[in-house]
């Protein structure tokens, strides 16, 4: 956990890591966090990519339930192709915007402001830029669509957020640290605080990708197939329901 430990949990941040189609897993930490340890998301949250989406989530009182169906249809969609999620009938621009504007409260982007940090990769000089201010529904959704483009997987033209255009958050900070205490959710095995505990993760090699600590254990690079391309959404299911038992480990030692 970033910050002093000693300090009131009240004021905690929490930050999820941006990771593709592991962000299923952020939607069991979620659920985990909205059921037993509310406060926790009370004062800050921070994502990148799939991350900032489960964070807005959080933050407006998303319905879960329904945001893992959305995802498990996605899945299936995209395993009906060899290309899977990169096959040109599929827009996943076009999903993810249909699927937030449907399932994200009109006054999101009220409930957003001032506590969501969305992390975006700037275009033009490959710039962090962190945003936590949207001065609409549409706006909200803009910058998570632009935190969550990554070329080819989203198209070919970055979308823009204020005119400027931007990329995966994941690319310049993957996982963005808030002042005081940050707790870090991240579906790889490594330093988060959330995470899973491979049998090999007592490993010291590990490496960072753009602020996240990843362990070189064999699931992780399993791992990193499934944030590209789903497997099956029995699979998926299974993702989902680590990162809940995953928090509730966390949430026993703390």
């Amino acid at each position: 956990m970033a910050g002093n430990e000693a300090d009131d949990q009240e004021c905690m941040n929490i930050s999820f890591s941006g990771c593709g189609f592991l962000g299923i897993y952020h939607v069991g930490v979620a659920s985990a966090i909205k059921e037993y340890a509310p406060n926790l998301y009370m004062n800050k949250v921070a994502g990148a990519s799939a991350g900032a989406i489960a964070a807005c989530g959080l933050i407006s009182n998303m319905c879960l339930s329904q945001a893992t169906s959305d995802v498990l249809k996605i899945v299936a969609l995209a395993r009906q192709h060899q290309l899977g999620p990169l096959h040109p009938s599929i827009n996943l621009m076009n999903i993810l915007r249909t699927g937030l504007m449907k399932n994200l409260p009109d006054d999101a982007h009220k409930m957003a402001s001032g506590r969501l940090f969305i992390s975006m990769t700037r275009v033009s000089d490959g710039k962090n830029v962190l945003v936590s201010q949207f001065d609409t529904k549409e706006e909200l959704i803009q910058a998570m669509l632009c935190s969550s483009f990554i070329p080819l997987y989203g198209g070919t033209l970055p979308p823009t957020f204020r005119g400027v255009r931007y990329m995966d958050g994941g690319f310049s900070d993957n996982l963005p640290i808030l002042n005081g205490n940050t707790v870090t959710v991240s579906p790889f095995s490594g330093e988060s605080d959330i995470c899973p505990q491979d049998r090999d993760s007592q490993s010291f090699l590990s490496f960072d990708l753009t602020n996240m600590n990843i362990r070189f254990t064999s699931r992780n690079f399993y791992r990193f197939s499934v944030a590209l391309f789903p497997p099956h959404p029995e699979i998926m299911s299974s993702i989902c329901r680590q990162g809940f038992e995953d928090t509730l480990r966390f949430l026993a030692r703390h």
